[in-house]
């Protein structure tokens, strides 16, 4: 089985409802940051969504749409009709923070997670994640229930093997429901709580298996129930908030719980439910909560992967022994909705979710007195550089070198977690608009010389997932680049760039603005 057969004729009813019906349902909470499904109704109303009623396989199928749908930055899809699912389990929605194809709106699905106008740019998008570090923190909201306790299974009753859970890419090595969801656990003396996204697939009927890398805040609180002897209380919540999965996707600092940075990013507290099982508290309206315990002894490990990462490949000697995660309860809304991210070439949530780091960065910097003024991760280098503009007044003031910047900009952003996924920085001058991928190219190509200008890093903890690392223990390949010429650090700039403008007076490029229509040019 897999519900209690007491909920068989309450499930029976909701699902032979009109799909219709579930375009314009009552939610939890109507803001599109703090409710899931107001979210997907915010993206409908945006024209940004494709609702899919024709019968979809989780096997393969589901993951090759979501896939297109990124490369072509086509509309959301919204899965109604998934093969294999009953009982209210499950719809499946994908490509919550992929890009639109709307140049003026391209950033609008993370700009109304964040609950921003659709057009809001990637500086407005930064802009607001940097406004929460000074914002007024909220506990969370406890309530005595939610959404997320419609239906409820336990025990013997749980068979995730039976479960639609989607095969998301051919060379995958199982199922995998664990991709846009977040683990949340507990430090064991109850003073810090974590919320993460890392990926997690089926193991058997009653287990997932997922990754657990050190330094990762998951990792950290496993390590303290193991030192305890103790399994972890675990959950996995899945349709959360948006603006709870973005918080559970950023390096905020270490025992800082994500619960309270959310009221931070959204102005309000969020609601909270206890388990069933366990102390733990999930979001009240998310769509699904798994919950248990995740495993601590060598002995309950097993083995996952390979998966097809966020960096483009799918690497089939990846597959390494990870803790499980014992699911002892599965709690859910009616005709419940599973969120997946099918990561892979540019550019999807795995991408938009790693690029909010940036601020975070930023922040670590101007803390440590560096001469920056904003800071960028190009979605074109999959979040993998972390582009900083400096301030050429303060950078000439401290009379430092190219060499001395460089090693003190490494030893500070590469030996915090912050930066666990970044492999290259680049400094800039003010003269570049980082949030254009061409312009720091052109930086890049025409300041930095190679091998003199790259400062390489290699006594620090690497990127395991990244191809070109050897195996574990995984240390260095990080690099900070210069891209500032000499006299940026002297005497300032020496040059004038060569574009529309800078290279004209402001007569002729007033004219040439107010003919440009007139001449068929627009």
């Amino acid at each position: 089985m897999i519900l209690n057969s007491e909920l068989i004729l309450k499930q029976r009813w909701w699902a032979s409802l009109s799909t219709r019906f579930f375009h314009r349902q009552t939610t939890w909470n109507s803001r599109p940051d703090l409710d899931f499904r107001s979210f997907i109704d915010c993206l409908r109303e945006d024209g940004d969504l494709a609702d899919i009623h024709i019968e979809v396989d989780p096997y393969l199928e589901v993951g090759a749409i979501a896939r297109r749908v990124s490369e072509l930055d086509a509309k959301a899809p919204l899965f109604h009709n998934v093969k294999g699912s009953r009982q209210g389990l499950w719809r499946i929605f994908a490509n919550a923070a992929s890009l639109r194809k709307s140049r003026s709106e391209r950033f609008g699905r993370v700009a109304r997670g964040l609950g921003l106008p659709p057009g809001s740019t990637w500086k407005d998008i930064n802009a607001k994640i940097l406004a929460a570090k000074k914002a007024p923190v909220t506990p969370p909201n406890i309530v005595p229930s939610g959404p997320c306790k419609e239906n409820k299974i336990f025990g013997d009753d749980i068979n995730l093997v039976k479960l639609p859970v989607p095969k998301l890419h051919e060379t995958d090595g199982g199922r995998y429901l664990q991709t846009y969801g977040m683990h949340i656990c507990q430090a064991p003396d109850g003073s810090w709580t974590n919320w993460s996204i890392a990926r997690a697939m089926v193991h058997d009927k009653n287990r997932l298996v997922g990754l657990v890398l050190p330094p990762q805040h998951i990792y950290q609180i496993r390590e303290l129930w193991r030192k305890e002897g103790r399994e972890a209380p675990w959950a996995l919540a899945l349709g959360v908030p948006t603006a709870a999965i973005i918080a559970a996707g950023m390096p905020i600092p270490d025992e800082t719980s994500e619960g309270e940075y959310v009221s931070a990013l959204t102005g309000s507290a969020i609601d909270m439910v206890k388990c069933e099982t366990n102390d733990l508290l999930v979001p009240a309206n998310s769509e699904i909560i798994l919950e248990g315990a995740m495993s601590i002894t060598e002995s309950d490990k097993a083995y996952e992967g390979p998966f097809g990462e966020y960096l483009g490949y799918c690497t089939q000697d990846e597959p390494r022994l990870c803790p499980t995660f014992r699911v002892d309860a599965i709690t859910y809304r009616h005709n419940a909705i599973l969120p997946i991210s099918v990561p892979g070439k540019i550019t999807d949530e795995s991408h938009t979710l790693t690029a909010l780091t940036a601020p975070e960065l930023l922040h670590l910097c101007l803390e440590n007195n560096l001469p920056f003024k904003d800071a960028v991760h190009p979605l074109e280098t999959y979040a993998n550089w972390c582009v900083f503009q400096v301030d050429g007044d303060m950078l000439r003031r401290m009379k430092t070198t190219p060499g001395e910047l460089c090693r003190k900009v490494g030893e500070i952003v590469f030996n915090n977690k912050t930066s666990f996924l970044t492999s290259r920085v680049l400094l800039v001058g003010d003269d570049i608009n980082i949030y254009e991928f061409g312009d720091v190219m052109w930086a890049y190509t025409t300041r930095c010389r190679p091998g003199v200008d790259d400062y390489i890093f290699e006594d620090i903890p690497g990127l395991p997932l990244m191809p070109f690392m050897p195996p574990p223990p995984c240390r260095g390949g990080k690099v900070v680049s210069n891209c500032l010429l000499e006299s940026e650090y002297s005497t300032g700039p020496d040059w004038i760039n060569n574009d529309f403008a800078h290279a004209y007076p402001e007569d002729v490029k007033t004219k040439v603005l107010s003919n440009w229509e007139e001449m068929g040019l627009n």
